[in-house]
């Protein structure tokens, strides 16, 4: 039986995730760049804040980083245990996934690429979706520790796939996102009522997860909480437009997209919700949606 589990990331997501694992195991070890917030997430959580050399020999790691970059970097550095499982729930790059897992393999070590949706709400709660690559025992072994943060847990393939899932998700999230925001504008244009109008939207088949939730929750109502950065969907954009032309397949709506996306992050100052990305077509329409 697994007896540690440690998580490396307490990000927006991570300081969640990490906690769930205490439900189920009595030794979860915590790591962040930012030490002090491992500290607090120890008092809080009841974990264990240690050095990132004792957090790689739990028989489960987790990490939950900005880029697959960071990662690799973290596992170049440290010496893991002949044994253990590596679950990587950074939205990464799944070139990347199948790096890192030909090089553990080497040194009997598991890789899983296992990116999460849901927002920190999911997080949270421990309703996540986790999207995961890799080897299928691998992933039975780790799967009682992925369910105390995931409701939704598929094996969607090989190394990389489970990143692959990610990005496109998230470039569909994107399509959808700028759509609405060009829709939604036509119709403040022509005097519509906007809330009236996305009551009938979401029953009628132009709904979508951005229609439901994203609109209402974050843009009509001007919140725009940070919980998913604008730079992070312009990086998984990116790598879903890489998984195009890997493809060799024509997409002229993904590229569009993640253009557009591209140029909201470069034309917004500050620190930007990706939900913000909608500011950019505002300032060329000059409507605001509220």
């Amino acid at each position: 039986m697994t007896q540690t589990v440690a998580f490396i990331g307490l990000g927006a997501m991570g300081v969640h995730m990490a906690a769930h694992l205490t439900k189920k195991y009595e030794t979860v070890y915590v790591w962040n760049r930012n030490f002090e917030k491992a500290k607090k997430h120890a008092q809080d959580f009841g974990t264990q804040a240690v050095d990132l050399n004792i957090a790689v020999q739990a028989d489960i790691i987790f990490s939950c980083l900005p880029t697959s970059r960071e990662v690799e970097l973290i596992i170049e550095s440290q010496q893991l245990k002949k044994g253990s499982i590596w679950v990587d729930c950074t939205s990464g790059v799944p070139d990347s996934a199948k790096k890192i897992s030909t090089q553990l393999k080497k040194i009997g070590v598991d890789f899983l690429d296992a990116p999460v949706s849901g927002q920190t709400i999911g997080a949270e709660k421990g309703t996540l979706t986790v999207m995961i690559g890799g080897e299928k025992s691998a992933f039975e072994h780790a799967l009682p520790a992925i369910e105390t943060f995931g409701s939704l847990i598929k094996h969607v393939g090989e190394s990389g796939a489970g990143f692959a899932v990610k990005a496109i998700n998230n470039m569909l999230l994107a399509v959808n996102l700028w759509s609405v925001a060009e829709g939604f504008s036509v119709l403040k244009a022509h005097g519509v009522d906007l809330n009236e109008a996305l009551d009938c939207i979401n029953a009628s088949s132009g709904k979508s997860a951005v229609t439901e939730n994203i609109l209402p929750q974050r843009i009509l109502n001007r919140s725009f909480p940070l919980t998913f950065a604008l730079p992070l969907l312009a990086k998984d954009t990116g790598i879903a437009l890489d998984l195009a032309h890997d493809a060799k397949l024509p997409t002229p709506v993904l590229s569009l997209t993640q253009n557009l996306i591209q140029a909201a992050n470069l034309a917004l100052e500050g620190e930007n919700d990706f939900s913000g990305a909608v500011k950019l077509y505002e300032s060329w329409s000059k409507i605001t949606l509220n």
